[in-house]
């Protein structure tokens, strides 16, 4: 497996990725969102994007993790663990003081072992 920061993704490869990972997953232009990223994180097997953390940010301290997504076929052998902690890692090098991730309530243990700790928060759906 191959991690890169930031890569020269094409939306034709997130849209894969996103289709098998996610229900409900509607084709959509990424550009937007990467361009405002701090920064994104792929993980690749034989060239194929097989997984991706995305971390936005607010032009300040906090950072925040958005669409951690691996491949059904890959999941359960560490390449989520990896693509966040890579990501962790890359974002040190910015003047970044925090990191944020809301997540439900299965997911937690994952994100323990990423080196998250559980706080309090809230939440608006706008739909």
């Amino acid at each position: 497996m191959e991690i890169k920061i930031s890569p020269a993704v094409t939306n034709e490869e997130l849209n894969i990725l996103f289709a098998v990972a996610w229900d409900n997953h509607s084709s959509l232009d990424f550009d937007p969102i990467l361009i405002r990223s701090l920064l994104y994180i792929c993980a690749y097997i034989d060239s194929q994007v097989v997984g991706f953390v995305n971390f936005a940010w607010d032009g300040g301290v906090h950072a925040f993790l958005l669409d951690t997504t691996v491949h059904p076929d890959f999941q359960r052998r560490g390449i989520g663990l990896q693509i966040v902690r890579a990501g962790i890692d890359a974002v040190r090098r910015y003047n970044i003081e925090w990191i944020h991730i809301d997540y439900e309530p299965h997911l937690h243990e994952f994100y323990a072992q990423c080196g998250f700790t559980p706080t309090l928060a809230g939440l608006v759906n706008l739909k």
